[in-house]
């Protein structure tokens, strides 16, 4: 059984920063990539950013290009989202996921095999 456990949510000011960490317990696996998504209330769960660890290429949604960067270990199975310049419309449930076979694409939620189980993040006005 593989687990994703996330860390580093909480409450931030707009304009603040916040970095989350995913980490891969329980049986090893071999991914191609890892993501997260967001959910909110009411809407769908939403693509953030992908990395792909076969030559580190990395994808986002348009929302947060030029402030949040992903980034991970491919050998440890784990993943960064380092999120700069928060807005409250990035308040959400950031999800941790991984998938271990290929695609060419990275923004669906059916792309992955394995989910964390969220963590909150909170931007105040």
């Amino acid at each position: 059984q593989v687990q994703l456990v996330e860390s580093g949510g909480g409450l931030v000011q707009a304009g603040g920063s916040l970095r989350l960490s995913c980490a891969a317990s329980g049986r090893t696996f071999s991914s191609n990539a890892m993501a997260w998504f967001r959910l909110v209330r009411g809407k769908e769960r939403e693509f953030v950013a992908a990395i792909r660890w076969s030559g580190g290429r990395t994808y986002y949604v348009d929302s947060v290009k030029g402030r949040f960067t992903i980034s991970g270990d491919n050998a440890k199975n784990t993943v960064f989202l380092q999120m700069n310049s928060l807005k409250p419309e990035d308040t959400a449930v950031y999800y941790c996921a991984g998938r271990i076979h290929y695609s060419s694409t990275y923004h669906s939620t059916a792309q992955y095999d394995y989910w964390g189980q969220g963590t909150q993040v909170t931007v105040s006005s």
